[in-house]
């Protein structure tokens, strides 16, 4: 089974009325084994947040830098926010808010506001309102207010 094919039948399964979490977990590990960097997010979501696997911040970051390496939309939105907060890593907002920047770029809405923050605020860049206000007017055409 191809790694994309893999994804897909474990996104299938997960979406299921009363999910195989076994399964799902089985099919996400062998997409994930296969290359699928999609799968590797979805795996670090489930130990970052202890749904199905045991929360393991730890693994969850590798899987995260992982799937984050491979232009990840999602990962790169959940690593910047990791990185914002201290959660399984040491609190970096400079990382935050290049990460934040790379999710939006990669197509993550609510990234794109993150990123407006960031500037507004002089929160791991230096202060500049008219950055900030660019990236909001791209965020409210994205629907995304806050």
């Amino acid at each position: 089974m191809t790694k994309h094919r893999s994804y897909d039948v474990a996104l299938k399964a997960a979406r299921a009325k009363n999910p195989d979490l076994q399964k799902v977990a089985s099919l996400l590990g062998a997409a994930h084994e296969a290359g699928d960097a999609r799968a590797t997010y979805a795996l670090a979501t489930w130990y970052l947040h202890g749904k199905f696997f045991s929360k393991n911040l730890r693994k969850a970051m590798v899987l995260l830098r992982k799937a984050a390496r491979e232009n990840v939309a999602s990962a790169l939105y959940d690593l910047a926010v990791s990185y914002e907060m201290g959660t399984g890593v040491a609190k970096n907002e400079r990382k935050a808010a290049v990460l934040y920047v790379r999710a939006a770029l990669a197509g993550d809405d609510q990234s794109i506001y993150e990123a407006s923050r960031c500037y507004y605020y002089g929160i791991g860049v230096a202060k500049d309102r008219l950055v900030a206000r660019a990236w909001l007017d791209r965020a409210r055409e994205a629907g995304v207010d806050d």
